[in-house]
């Protein structure tokens, strides 16, 4: 007998995911933590695997969890896009400018996936340094600037939380002193908080990496060079800390969009920013 992703228990493990905590997860969904579990579980029953560690601390991925994750939001996207844009035809060109760590995730796909749908549309995803994305947005190249908030070219139309956390190169020692950090050598708020939450905690660090590429610093940490704090997505399975407690937690960083005020009423930059809005 065929298996069948069901679309709801999907939205609730994504949640879930999102949220690290069922009980979370159930108020954001308008759903009992009981029920919620009971999707979860009937989840994992359809996938054959334990999808979630669970402790008294909330919940994570586990390795099957991590690589349904992926595909659970192309899913969710590819639904929500579905009933949105059925029966309608949109074309021209839209630029989007993404923080590079977003670029490596599933919403460039997402963005492709609406082109498919739309077959006279353009669309061009930028990932720049600052400077060039404020450049292009002035000239109108990029309508659409998702980055964290206090890089955006204009005021942010929304924000949103989300979390980082540490990937771990392979025998690197979390206990080590001084800790080897893999850092982004571009100065941000992101660097910055991450230094600062080690400085808090007294736990002493030495620079073992830095650069200013995304590529590099996975390859950093992949080679075993130290430890890197990462959005989720990133974080490739073999790099996951399962010592919650031997390094601190790492603050969120605010992503927000901005939108160039000369697209108001544009039906396909309003399709692009509801696909990232969704995704994100």
């Amino acid at each position: 007998m065929a298996r069948d992703l069901e679309i709801g228990l999907l939205r609730s493990f994504v949640t879930a995911v999102r949220a690290g905590s069922i009980s979370r997860a159930a108020t954001a969904l308008g759903h009992t933590q009981p029920a919620l579990s009971q999707q979860l579980r009937k989840l994992e029953s359809v996938v054959g695997r334990p999808l979630l560690h669970r402790s008294t601390s909330g919940v994570s991925p586990t390795r099957a969890g991590e690589e349904l994750l992926p595909y659970a939001d192309r899913i969710l996207a590819l639904s929500a896009q579905a009933l949105t844009e059925t029966g309608r035809a949109l074309s021209g060109h839209c630029g989007v400018g993404l923080l590079e760590d977003l670029a490596a995730s599933q919403l460039p796909q997402a963005l492709a996936d609406l082109a498919h749908v739309h077959p006279g549309t353009t669309l061009e995803v930028l990932s720049l340094p600052k400077a060039s994305t404020r450049e292009a947005y002035d000239a109108g190249r990029i309508q659409l600037v998702l980055d964290e908030v206090p890089d955006l070219p204009g005021p942010p139309r929304w924000t949103v939380r989300r979390p980082l956390v540490w990937a771990v190169g392979q025998g690197v020692d979390v206990t080590a002193d001084p800790l080897p950090v893999v850092l982004f050598s571009n100065t941000c708020s992101w660097r910055t908080s991450v230094l600062e939450t080690l400085e808090r905690t007294d736990r002493r660090w030495r620079v073992a990496f830095e650069s200013n590429s995304l590529v590099s610093v996975l390859a950093a940490v992949r080679a075993g060079l130290g430890v890197a704090a990462l959005m989720p997505p990133n974080v490739e399975p073999a790099m996951a800390c399962h010592d919650a407690d031997a390094l601190p937690a790492l603050p969120d960083v605010e992503l927000g969009l901005a939108r160039h005020p000369r697209t108001e009423g544009d039906p396909l930059i309003d399709a692009v920013e509801t696909a990232l809005r969704r995704m994100i």
